[in-house]
């Protein structure tokens, strides 16, 4: 009887594993680099805006 086993590769990874590491490695930085393009510097979020609303009825 013959049995045709799988080669393995030393490191105990096969090429399918090495190419879904990398494409999963390509989508982070993809997505990286378009959270930081689309990043809103704190100093822009965070003004105080007066809002003298609230002493409408007090003046």
């Amino acid at each position: 009887m013959l049995v045709v086993t799988a080669r393995r590769r030393p490191d105990g990874e096969d090429r399918g594993e090495q190419i879904q590491a990398a494409e999963r490695e390509a989508a982070r930085q993809r997505i990286l680099a378009q959270a930081e393009a689309e990043r809103i510097p704190a100093e822009e979020t965070t003004r105080a805006v007066p809002d003298r609303r609230w002493r409408r009825g007090q003046q």
